[in-house]
């Protein structure tokens, strides 16, 4: 008898013991709901690549929803002196957004014909209107009232987005961190309407600088920028590739959603959501 015979395959799952009937007890797709999931792209064309333009927008919402279920814990954190869980969750953020930077890869195998056969389909839906994305882009700074018109017919999504408008951002909780650690940042950066943009501050650069210059001693403050400057940085990647790929699809078209569609999103690559973290790179 050959000893080094390759077990047959149903062998093997029989000596591995494997559990193969899930009549009374939950399986992999019950657990993940898989059902509700892989049903939910519902092309409306004819076209072969609507499902491509689907199924890279859903997913990027999945990731973006478990960025939120961590932004949100992270900004508590930080909000409650507890960095080390906070770090760990920006560092799985900035994860995450190279996920969505390589989502970019795959929709622009996309060529123009192959849009434009569907874009009709499209109407005026555009992920200018992700109720998730802007929470994050509030989350983490980038304040603006007239994003929360897009929400108004939808006041279960408008209460998250609005929430997310009049809360504090993560850089916001980090600079009334800065301040509790006994660092000179003004009083109008760490009480302020929160719904207002971000004002660089020339006071609140030197508070970082205090930081930058003395690592040792304010180590966990520190690594807290720099858990900043990695996040923002995954972030402009984001939007770079996402103009690009706009840009290789639909040329300078506008946007299904009325916006100038490229033009616009390169006014968005202009946006810097942790200024001073950046400017003291200068400075130091």
């Amino acid at each position: 008898m050959n000893s080094n015979k390759p077990q047959a395959p149903e062998d093997i799952v029989r000596d591995e013991k494997a559990q193969l009937d899930f009549s009374q007890s939950m399986s992999y797709g019950d657990y993940l709901q898989l059902d509700a999931i892989l049903g939910a792209q519902k092309p409306l064309s004819p076209d072969h690549n609507e499902m491509l333009f689907i199924i890279q927008h859903q997913t990027s919402e999945l990731w973006m929803k478990l960025m939120l279920h961590e932004l949100r814990a992270a900004i508590a954190n930080v909000a409650n002196d507890e960095l080390g869980g906070a770090f760990k969750m920006l560092a799985r953020v900035s994860r995450i957004m190279e996920q969505l930077v390589h989502a970019w890869d795959v929709l622009a195998t996309m060529t123009p014909p192959e849009y434009s056969a569907i874009r009709p389909y499209l109407a005026n839906s555009s992920g200018f209107q992700s109720a998730q994305y802007r929470c994050i882009e509030f989350a983490l700074g980038n304040k603006n009232a007239a994003m929360l018109k897009p929400h108004a017919h939808r006041p279960d999504l408008l209460a998250q987005v609005q929430a997310a408008y009049q809360a504090p951002s993560l850089y916001d909780e980090a600079l009334r961190l800065l301040a509790r650690r006994g660092l000179a940042v003004p009083a109008s950066h760490t009480q302020r309407d929160w719904t207002q943009g971000y004002v660089e501050s020339d006071e609140v650069e030197q508070a970082w600088l205090v930081v930058y210059r003395d690592p040792k001693k304010y180590w966990d403050l520190y690594q807290l920028g720099e858990e900043l400057t990695d996040l923002e940085d995954a972030f402009r990647l984001w939007r770079f590739r996402h103009v690009t790929t706009v840009e290789r699809v639909i040329g300078f078209k506008r946007g299904t959603g009325g916006t100038g569609g490229v033009s616009y999103l390169r006014k968005m690559l202009d946006v810097v959501l942790f200024p001073e973290i950046w400017k003291l790179r200068t400075d130091l």
